[in-house]
């Protein structure tokens, strides 16, 4: 096991490096935006361009990169947005947003989730299965932001509850009842599509679960219904489901991404669109490791979940 997680870790900082390389050599060979369109002063734009080592060989610029990260954890200072900040402050700065309308949105669609499909999975092939099931299709099938969209026309424009961006809320505490309801468009927006995705899996796992032999062994034991499903089916179901809760969080997090710029949250998703839209380095190597970091690391985090819920799973065994 401890073979394997070692393995698993080199293989992952591998990857990330590979990923980063190709990332800082595509945008490097984008052309550098216009001094005429920053209405700055020339001088000045060339002086910090050289000081940031633009004008240097890409190896030369690739060689400074890292060293600057590994040997001083520093990655630069932004330049076409957050003039001068350090862009890993900005970041401490917008994290918190963007962790909190995800937690939030994977806290509520849990639930939701798990009782629409164990709720399918009791009532296979029933009126109400089939109903929760056409659901799903149709949840699944529309993307997040056509989502985002819906909620504000609905819950925004035409009831009123909620408004159309996040609003200033200077003062308000980050993780206040204020901030909270002032994030539920967004909340609402990424949680639909979880809902829809974790009522799925529940349900074609649990159905698969309830007519295994051991159910009816349990039954025969005399354990009730409701005891045989909290005992043996949900455990057995979990070592499937639970993974599938972490690959939820992680993809819902990538999501978040078009949802921040939408509802116009200050989080690191709508800084990573803004850094691409004006080709800022810093910020976008900084958001590219961020990311491809989260997605790499959960893939190791949701293998090792299966040997943890069930013993019997080795990882990494010949056998």
């Amino acid at each position: 096991m401890t073979k394997y997680v070692i393995k698993r870790i080199l293989l992952m900082f591998l990857t990330l490096f590979i990923i980063m390389t190709l990332s800082f050599i595509l945008i490097k060979l984008l052309p550098l935006p216009a001094v005429r369109e920053m209405g700055r002063d020339v001088n000045l734009i060339y002086a910090k361009r050289e000081k940031m080592g633009y004008n240097k060989p890409l190896m030369v610029q690739y060689f400074l990169f890292w060293k600057s990260i590994i040997t001083e954890g520093d990655w630069g200072v932004g330049e076409q947005m957050y003039q001068s900040l350090s862009v890993g402050s900005v970041l401490l700065q917008k994290l918190p947003y963007t962790i909190m309308v995800n937690l939030y949105s994977i806290l509520i669609a849990i639930p939701l989730g798990l009782v629409f499909g164990i709720y399918a999975a009791l009532k296979k092939n029933k009126w109400q299965d089939h109903m929760i099931s056409t659901l799903v299709i149709v949840f699944i099938s529309v993307p997040s932001y056509v989502y985002a969209f819906i909620v504000q026309y609905v819950f925004c424009y035409k009831l009123g509850w909620f408004s159309l961006t996040l609003e200033s809320l200077d003062g308000a505490a980050l993780f206040s009842w204020k901030m909270f309801t002032s994030m539920m468009p967004a909340i609402m927006a990424l949680g639909f599509g979880v809902v829809a995705g974790l009522a799925r899996y529940t349900r074609a796992e649990l159905s698969e679960v309830l007519t295994g032999d051991y159910m009816l062994l349990a039954r025969t034991k005399g354990l009730t219904k409701a005891q045989a499903i909290s005992r043996h089916a949900m455990r057995n179901a979990m070592v499937v489901i639970l993974p599938m809760i972490i690959g939820e969080f992680i993809g819902i997090l990538g999501g978040s991404m078009i949802i921040e710029n939408i509802f116009a949250i200050p989080g690191v998703g709508n800084l990573f669109i803004a850094s691409i839209n004006v080709r800022d380095y810093n910020f976008f190597m900084a958001l590219t490791m961020f990311y491809t970091f989260i997605s790499l690391a959960s893939g190791i985090v949701i293998d090792l979940s299966y040997g943890l819920i069930d013993p019997r799973i080795r990882m990494g065994s010949k056998k």
